[in-house]
């Protein structure tokens, strides 16, 4: 098993990147089956949901489109408890199949203080897609219709997740040794 360091902690391998992209494939197939005829709107929440958001559109067979927002809770290795929107949606909504595409929900607190903005638009429908998901650490319990992975509450890098600012460039998931 591979270590790495991360600024000042180490991370040995938790997900592989065959194990990545296969379960990738996955989601893919289910959205492609689902949404057949019809032209989703997937709306990524970045920084984290960049890697996933990419391969999973690699994927698509349905006509689909794509925006990014930003929202951020999380500084150094703690969410600050606080969502941020940086960077503002400007799609309308209305009438609309909508995807959230997440990296991570571990609280829930980020979707639970977005959703209600997003359906104050009223789109046709709303489903999210997580590629992690700490559910022991939730909070703030969301309905998460397609997830890559349940995992432990542990600390976790790449594939689009940081910490502080690094490690999103990794091909695999590693957690905190």
């Amino acid at each position: 098993m591979a270590v790495i360091n991360v600024h000042d902690k180490s991370f040995e391998t938790y997900l592989s990147e065959d194990v990545i992209q296969k379960r990738v494939k996955e989601i893919a197939a289910a959205i492609n089956s689902e949404y057949a005829g019809k032209r989703p709107l997937f709306i990524c929440i970045l920084n984290g949901s960049f890697m996933f958001a990419s391969d999973l559109f690699k994927h698509l067979t349905v006509e689909a489109e794509l925006c990014f927002i930003k929202l951020a809770s999380y500084k150094g290795m703690k969410s600050s408890g606080k969502v941020v929107t940086s960077i503002g949606l400007e799609e309308d909504l209305f009438g609309k199949d909508v995807i959230i595409v997440e990296d991570i929900v571990d609280t829930g607190k980020t979707l639970h203080d977005f959703l209600p903005k997003l359906s104050h638009q009223q789109p046709r429908s709303m489903k999210i897609a997580t590629f992690l998901h700490k559910s022991e650490a939730t909070e703030y319990p969301v309905k998460l219709d397609y997830v890559g992975f349940d995992i432990p509450n542990k600390f976790v890098v790449g594939y689009g997740l940081d910490y502080d600012g690094l490690g999103r460039n990794l091909k695999e998931i590693y957690q905190l040794v």
